[in-house]
C-alpha cells in the first residue's frame, strides 16, 4: 500500500519536475530538460497504475480512503486539513490525466523541438499536472478549489505562451477573466456550503447533504443555491453558456496544450466537480434541470458554429464545448456515470483529435486553414489513419469509444426528457458533418497548396507513437460497456456504482438476463437507433458536399447568406460581450476611476496637500529675512500675543 499510503508522491512528482527545469532548465542541455519532464509524467503515470491497483485490492468498508497529512488552516471552529482521497470515481480521473498526460508530453518533445521556449514550455505543462493531481486528488472543496486556481493559472501561462503574439496574450487574459467570473460563483458555493454544513470535507458534507429531504422541484432553498454556485464554477471551468467564450480564442496556444488542458483534462475539471458533488444536485431537481438545459443548449450550439469554421483547431474547439455540453446534459438527468464515461472516452478521440491536427500543421508548416490543405491522405498516411479514428469515435460509429458513452447519455436523457433527447439526436448529427467536412477537406481531393513553398511531411516517431496509442483507446476504449448490449453488465458503471450509489437507479441499463430474442432486439434498437442514423445521415451529407459535390457548399453558403454570416461570425456574442461589458468597463475604468477619482480625488487630495504646503512655505521663508529689527519685532509681538492669551486664561 505505498502509493495509498502516501498520496502525496503522486502531486509532488510532476510539481519536482515543474520546479527543476524552472529553477535550472536554462542552463541545461534540451535532453536533460526533456528527460526530468517525461521522467515526471512517467513516474506518475505508473504511480496511478500501481495505486489504481492496490485500491482494487482494498476492502469495500475502507472506501473512499482518504488520508490528512497536516492540519493546514485553523479558525475558530473551522479546521481545513491538508488531505487526500482515493475511490473509483479518483482512480478513473487520475489515470486520465496521468496516461493522457504523458502521451501529450511525450508529443510535446517532437512538435515544441525547435522553440525557444522549450524548457518554459515543459515546466508550465508539468506544473499543470500538478494542480490538476490536487484538484482530482482533493478530500475537500478548499483544497480542491486550490487546484482549480492552479489549472486556471497554468491555462493562462500556456494560452498566452507565445507572448511575443498580441492575440496570444489577448486569448490569455480573455481566459483569465472569464474563469475569474466562474470562480467567484464556485467560492461563494464553497463558502455557502460551509455555513451551512459547518465543513468542507466530502467524507462529511455529502452524507449530511444525502441526508437532507430533497427539495421541492422548481424551487431554491440552500442546497439549489449551492448547486446552481457550484455550477456557475463549473460553467466556468468547462466552457458551457454563457462563459464558453474563452476555450475558442484558447487555440492561440501550442496545440499540445490544447490537446491536454483544452480538451482532454483541465475542461472537464467542471464536469468532475458536479459528479464529486452529484448528492447536493440530486436534491436540488431545479438545479438539476438548469445543468441538464445548460448542457443540452451548449452542445446544440457550439455545434452549429462548428459547421462552418474553416481553422482546423477551431472547429476541434467548437467541438469540445459541444462534447462538454454533453457531460452536462447526463450528469442533469442524473446518468453521472456516463457522463464521467463521456469524460474519458472523449478524452481519448479528442486529444487524439487535437494532436493529430498539430500533425497535420506540422506537415503543413504551420498553416491551420483547411481550405489549403487537401489530398493529404497519402503524404502523411499514419496521421490520417489515426484521425479518421478518433472521427469515427466522435461520430459515434458502432463500436467505437464515443458510441457506448454518447449513446448511454442519450438513452438516459430520453428516459427523463423527450425535448433534451431530440436536442441530443440532432447534436449528434450535425458532430458527424463537421468532423467528416473536416477530415474530408484536409485529407481528400485536390491539393490546394503549392508543393514548391509547402514541404508535406510525416511527423516523426516521437510524435506518432501517442497518436497510435490513442487510436487503440479511441476503438476500444468504451468496450467495457459492451456486454450491456446482449444483457451483461457495463463494467464502468459498475465500478462507479459505489460512488453513485444514490443516482445508480436513474441510469439507463438493460437488464442483465441471459441472452434472448428480446435483448438481441433491444441490442438492434441501440445499433440501429437515432443517433446512429444521425451520424450516418452526417457523414453521407458531409461527404456529399465535400466528396462528390464541392461547389455545392459555396452555393449553399450564397443562398442562405444571413445564416452563413450568423454562423461563421459565432452568432457575434464576442461582439456583444464586447460592446455590453468590455467597452462600458473599460470606459468606467478610464474616465471615472482613472481620470476622476484617481487624477481628480485622490491624486488632487495628494497633491494639494503639497501645493498649499509649499505655498505656505514660500510665504513663510520672508520671515526670516536676516533683518535683526525685523525679528526683534516678530518678538515683541509674539510676547504680547503670549501675555494677553496668559491674563485671558488667569480672568
Amino acid at each position: 500500500m505505498l502509493v495509498l499510503t502516501h498520496l502525496w508522491i503522486l502531486p509532488l512528482l510532476p510539481l519536482a519536475g515543474a520546479a527543476a527545469n524552472g529553477v535550472f532548465g536554462r542552463r541545461w542541455p534540451k535532453s536533460l530538460v526533456t528527460g526530468v519532464a517525461l521522467s515526471s509524467t512517467t513516474l506518475a503515470f505508473f504511480s496511478a497504475l500501481e495505486l489504481g491497483r492496490e485500491f482494487m485490492a482494498l476492502s469495500t468498508d475502507r472506501i473512499p480512503w482518504t488520508k490528512s497529512y497536516f492540519t493546514w488552516i485553523t479558525a475558530g471552529g473551522f479546521r481545513a486539513d491538508f488531505a487526500l482521497q482515493v475511490d473509483q470515481l479518483t482512480v478513473v480521473m487520475l489515470l486520465v490525466v496521468t496516461g493522457v498526460g504523458w502521451l501529450i508530453h511525450i508529443y510535446s518533445t517532437g512538435y515544441m523541438h525547435d522553440d525557444p521556449g522549450y524548457t518554459r514550455f515543459f515546466s508550465y505543462l508539468n506544473l499543470f499536472m500538478f494542480f490538476m493531481l490536487v484538484l482530482v486528488l482533493a478530500a475537500n472543496y478548499l483544497l480542491m478549489f486550490v487546484g482549480w486556481e492552479g489549472v486556471g493559472l497554468c491555462s493562462y501561462l500556456l494560452i498566452g505562451f507565445f507572448f511575443l503574439k498580441q492575440s496570444a496574450t489577448n486569448a490569455g487574459n480573455k481566459a483569465f477573466w472569464v474563469n475569474r467570473v466562474g470562480d467567484f460563483g464556485f467560492i461563494l458555493g464553497v463558502l455557502l456550503i460551509l455555513r451551512t454544513f459547518g465543513t468542507l470535507d466530502f467524507a462529511a458534507v455529502l452524507p449530511r447533504a444525502a441526508a437532507m429531504p430533497a427539495e421541492p422541484a422548481g424551487q431554491a432553498g440552500v442546497l439549489t443555491t449551492i448547486a446552481l454556485l457550484l455550477f456557475i464554477g463549473a460553467a466556468g471551468k468547462s466552457a458551457q453558456l454563457p462563459l464558453y467564450v474563452w476555450l475558442p480564442d484558447a487555440m492561440e496556444g501550442p496545440t499540445p496544450v490544447s490537446a491536454l488542458i483544452h480538451a482532454a483534462t483541465m475542461v472537464t475539471a467542471g464536469v468532475y466537480m458536479v459528479a464529486r458533488s452529484h448528492v447536493i444536485f440530486l436534491n436540488a431537481p431545479l438545479a438539476m434541470e438548469v445543468v441538464a438545459v445548460v448542457g443540452c443548449l451548449t452542445a446544440l450550439f457550439a455545434a452549429t458554429i462548428g459547421l462552418v469554421q474553416t481553422d482546423i483547431k477551431r472547429v476541434l474547439a467548437y467541438s469540445t464545448v459541444s462534447q462538454l455540453g454533453y457531460m452536462f446534459l447526463a450528469c442533469g438527468v442524473g446518468a453521472f456515470s456516463a457522463g464521467i464515461f463521456h469524460l474519458m472516452t472523449h478524452a481519448f478521440f479528442k486529444g487524439l483529435l487535437f494532436l493529430a491536427a498539430g500533425s497535420v500543421i506540422h506537415a503543413m508548416g504551420g498553416e491551420q486553414d483547411m481550405r489549403k490543405m487537401g489530398g493529404l491522405r497519402k503524404k502523411i498516411p499514419w496521421t490520417f489513419w489515426t484521425m479518421f479514428m478518433a472521427t469515427l469515435a466522435i461520430a459515434g460509429a458502432p463500436g467505437f469509444s464515443g458510441f457506448f458513452s454518447k449513446d448511454e447519455i442519450l438513452l438516459a436523457a430520453q428516459r427523463t426528457s423527450t425535448p433534451l433527447w431530440a436536442v441530443g439526436v440532432l447534436t449528434a448529427g450535425l458532430t458527424s458533418f463537421y468532423m467528416f467536412r473536416l477530415l474530408f477537406l484536409t485529407f481528400f481531393g485536390t491539393e490546394r497548396f503549392d508543393e514548391h513553398q509547402v514541404h508535406v511531411h510525416e511527423s516523426p516517431r516521437n510524435m506518432l507513437a501517442p497518436l497510435v496509442v490513442l487510436a487503440i483507446f479511441a476503438v476500444g476504449g468504451g468496450w467495457m460497456a459492451a456486454p450491456e448490449l446482449l444483457g451483461g453488465v457495463n463494467h464502468f458503471r459498475q465500478f462507479l456504482s459505489p460512488v453513485f450509489s444514490f443516482s445508480y437507479m436513474n441510469e439507463t441499463s438493460l437488464p442483465p438476463d441471459h441472452l434472448d430474442a428480446s435483448i438481441a432486439t433491444e441490442a438492434l434498437k441501440v445499433l440501429l437507433g437515432a443517433p446512429v442514423i444521425a451520424g450516418l445521415f452526417g457523414f453521407l451529407l458531409a461527404w456529399w458536399l465535400y466528396v462528390r459535390s464541392s461547389e455545392t457548399p459555396k452555393k449553399i453558403a450564397e443562398s442562405f447568406s444571413a445564416l452563413y454570416k450568423l454562423l461563421k461570425g459565432k452568432y457575434f456574442v464576442d461582439e456583444l460581450y464586447a460592446a455590453v461589458i468590455v467597452r462600458p468597463l473599460v470606459w468606467i475604468s478610464d474616465k471615472v476611476l482613472w481620470h476622476a477619482v484617481d487624477e481628480g480625488v485622490i491624486d488632487g487630495a495628494v497633491n494639494g496637500v503639497a501645493r498649499v504646503s509649499r505655498e505656505s512655505g514660500d510665504r513663510l521663508r520672508y520671515i526670516g529675512s536676516g533683518n535683526v529689527r525685523s525679528y526683534a519685532t516678530w518678538i515683541l509681538i509674539g510676547a504680547v500675543i503670549f501675555t494677553s492669551l496668559l491674563l485671558w486664561m488667569a480672568g
